[in-house]
């Protein structure tokens, strides 16, 4: 990103776990509750406010393509654990509302981002008054059992040139989402959040198939592990974890076909033991999808043992 990685004072390797969902749950397990109550709430200081309008004008002035588009604002979420009974299994509900990349970048990537925290040991209150889209991101791994890693070309808006799992956000453009409707009938409203969750999984499958190249007939159904927030920006990311049925030297001729391959510069083919050193090196919310995938794995381990 053109602002962030120069920031005095913040790492923007550093990373905090929102939410570890390491035995993974599977897409009948996440559910979501969009609402307009989850959207941003403005912030007092109006010069400040006004600032978000003065930096998008800017960013159109020197690329006039951007395109506002929307994107689901991540605003917290509500966990129930497994119980003896007909809760079996734990699950998690996340609280989304509407935001667009205008107000991203005049919020969280904007040189003043600090200025919109509010100071509180709640998430949702010190996150209140930035735009906070949810991205999503997947940890890849192939039939041999490698792990796959994008470098990020140097045309894209976030952290140029760093190293990142395949991902990007889901759309809510996908499932025909412009605006909340209000007077929807429990029913209509109960359809729309089951869409929602959906384009949850389905958006990351997307993701990963347009940036390496595979078909999503080669990969398993998601499972979310949880979401870490980059310290830098407050940037909150939705991780999965994916198997692919094709081995590594399949994936990466498949990667030079990418529809979405200008933007990255390189897919990296790496050994569980040698991600960590990679992580090092990814951008504070990706370097917590390695962290949340860790987890996963220990999960894995103690179960088995």
């Amino acid at each position: 990103m053109e602002e962030g990685p120069e920031e005095i004072g913040v790492d923007p390797h550093s990373y905090r776990l929102v939410l570890s969902c390491p035995t993974g749950l599977s897409r009948s397990l996440v559910f979501v509750d969009f609402s307009a109550a989850y959207d941003r709430v403005p912030s007092p200081n109006l010069e400040l406010e006004e600032s978000i309008s003065k930096i998008w004008d800017e960013r159109i002035q020197k690329n006039p393509l951007l395109y506002n588009g929307k994107k689901f604002r991540y605003a917290g979420y509500k966990f129930r654990p497994a119980e003896d009974g007909a809760n079996k299994e734990p699950s998690v509900c996340l609280q989304l509302g509407l935001t667009d990349y205008r107000t991203f970048a005049g919020t969280n990537l904007s040189p003043l981002w600090m200025k919109f925290i509010v100071h509180s040991e709640d998430d949702s209150t010190q996150c209140q008054h930035t735009s906070s889209p949810l991205g999503n991101g997947a940890i890849v791994e192939t039939s041999d059992g490698k792990i796959l890693v994008l470098q990020r070309s140097c045309n894209v808006g976030e952290f140029p040139g760093y190293f990142v799992f395949p991902g990007g956000h889901p759309e809510p453009q996908e499932i025909g989402i412009s605006g909340h409707e209000d007077n929807k009938a429990p029913t209509e409203v109960r359809v729309l959040q089951e869409r929602i969750s959906q384009e949850m999984f389905e958006g990351i499958i997307q993701e990963v198939v347009e940036e390496i190249g595979v078909p999503a007939s080669a990969l398993s159904d998601p499972l979310f592990i949880g979401i870490s927030r980059r310290e830098l920006n407050v940037r909150p990311t939705a991780f999965f974890y994916i198997k692919c049925s094709l081995e590594s030297e399949e994936v990466d001729r498949l990667y030079h076909t990418a529809q979405d391959g200008y933007e990255s510069t390189q897919l990296c083919i790496v050994l569980k033991n040698d991600l960590e050193k990679l992580a090092l090196r990814m951008p504070g919310c990706h370097h917590g999808g390695f962290a949340l995938y860790q987890l996963m794995i220990e999960a894995l381990e103690t179960s088995s043992s």
